[in-house]
């Protein structure tokens, strides 16, 4: 079976490892110069495609797929 991450695009990854890792969307879309309405649109479809809702949720199964340090 394919994990639910392995669905995601690179830039809903990047955005996964980015609130896993603690930041606020404002952080994420300063990080990665695009307007935090953008990065907010990518962290919930990232979260629907994984059926996943809080970043609690989100960071812990980073965590666990060793998709943050």
């Amino acid at each position: 079976p394919v994990s639910p991450h392995e669905s995601l695009s690179n830039r809903e990854l990047e955005v996964l490892r980015l609130v896993a890792a603690g930041k606020t969307i404002k952080e994420v879309a300063d990080e990665l110069s695009l307007s935090e309405k953008t990065i907010a649109t990518y962290r919930l479809r990232l979260a629907n495609k994984m059926g996943l809702s809080t970043n609690v949720e989100l960071a812990r199964y980073a965590l666990q797929h060793k998709l943050v340090d």
